[in-house]
């Protein structure tokens, strides 16, 4: 039932794609940020960056404001140009992995996300929704798809292949040695074939990007209150996605750090934890989990395996059954306290992409008192809690791939 539609994207020149391309503004160091700044006039950062022309920090309303400007210039400079014809965006990702990613990038509706056709998963802060809904609505585009995962369609991944026996449009490596392909899909007939397709299938679901499509939802919403023609064909019915089969979704877990065992000794903390885990300490050596319901622990510069007793613990839902909400259930909250995972300072996460080595090392820095891992969440259980209509706590799953911001961009 899922409406899958083509759209008129903004895109860079050919030749400044590698250049505009940039990572999510968070993910890069300070110094990483200053030197594509300095060196870089086309990144995509001094869009989302506004205030490295006035050399101070801007924030709020007057950044937003700024933001459009700059994505203006970057229009008026014909860095970027709009696609005169409504296409599908056919995207293919190889990471330095060799892992590779297949997807169209295209426009979801916001009615279909309304209605729970499109299906969540995680929980999303109501005040982070709507400063995103606000910038949004200021800026007027949008430059980073949500994720969206599909069940593996035979037609579909035909129609992919065959395109990519082309010459790609863009074609480029990044410094973190991925690279990234993009072909226009600008067959009528193709893209009914496609939109058919979409259409066949019950539901999708979103697999990264939970506040982005909440936030376009809720500028949906607005938009079509105020205005009193609507007539559902606008531009704000709809939000920009990337959508990959099922098979080809990568997912990792999210390790947890905390920062103090909330007044307990070691002692104390290991009792506790024997009453509903078997504990064994493996020393000095790193160590991961490898299967449902057993967890690594790092404490006082040891690794620790802790596997759930059966007969502690009662799975009454499929969100009970989820290792990230077992830990939040048996550990964070009874014993250490912890009981807001989203706002709550004494804890961190690290994504489980990057190695254990990274847990022990912020615990033997003193930051950190103790640090838990876990086996990743997989794809069935994800679309079961998403169907169960429950939420998984916050940071449950690291999920790849990620896209490059600026490379393909809708306008509302």
């Amino acid at each position: 039932m899922a409406k899958i539609l083509p759209f008129k994207a903004v895109r860079p020149t050919r030749d400044k794609v590698s250049l505009v391309a940039s990572r999510s503004y968070q993910t890069y160091t300070q110094a990483e940020r200053e030197a594509r700044l300095n060196y870089n006039p086309f990144s995509f950062l001094h869009i989302v960056n506004p205030g490295y022309k006035y050399d101070r920090e801007i924030t709020g309303t007057e950044r937003y404001q700024l933001v459009r400007n700059r994505y203006l210039e970057f229009k008026e400079d014909n860095v970027f140009v709009h696609d005169e014809i409504p296409s599908y965006y056919i995207y293919k990702i190889v990471d330095r992995d060799k892992q590779v990613f297949n997807g169209i990038v295209a426009a979801a509706s916001a009615e279909d996300y309304e209605k729970d056709f499109i299906k969540k998963h995680e929980d999303t802060i109501e005040y982070r929704e709507r400063i995103f809904k606000d910038y949004l609505k200021t800026v007027g585009f949008n430059a980073e798809p949500v994720l969206l995962t599909y069940p593996d369609n035979q037609v579909i991944s035909k129609i992919i292949k065959e395109l990519q026996k082309e010459r790609a449009e863009f074609e480029f490596t990044t410094t973190y040695r991925d690279t990234h392909y993009l072909w226009k899909l600008e067959n009528s007939d193709i893209i009914a074939t496609i939109q058919k397709e979409f259409e066949q299938m019950p539901t999708i679901y979103i697999a990264d990007g939970h506040h982005r499509s909440a936030s376009s939802y809720l500028l949906y919403k607005d938009e079509k209150e105020q205005n009193p023609n609507h007539t559902g064909l606008e531009s704000y019915n709809q939000f920009m996605t990337f959508l990959i089969p099922e098979s080809e979704l990568r997912i990792h877990e999210f390790n947890r750090l905390v920062k103090d065992l909330n007044g307990l000794t070691k002692e104390e903390f290991l009792i506790q934890l024997d009453t509903i885990f078997r504990i064994e300490n493996r020393g000095i050596m790193p160590y991961k989990p490898s299967k449902k319901h057993h967890f690594s622990m790092y404490l006082d510069g040891e690794f620790y395996s802790l596997y759930l007793r059966k007969t502690g613990y009662n799975f009454k839902t499929s969100l009970d059954a989820l290792d990230p909400q077992i830990l939040y259930n048996t550990i964070l909250k009874p014993i250490l306290g912890i009981e807001d995972l989203r706002n709550d300072i004494r804890i961190n996460y690290i994504n489980g992409k990057k190695d254990v080595i990274n847990v022990k090392s912020a615990i033997d820095s003193g930051e950190y008192a103790v640090g838990f891992g876990m086996v990743p969440v997989d794809i069935n259980e994800m679309k079961h809690i998403a169907d169960d209509g429950l939420k998984m706590p916050p940071k449950s799953t690291f999920i790849e791939p990620k896209l490059r911001s600026g490379v393909t961009i809708y306008e509302f």
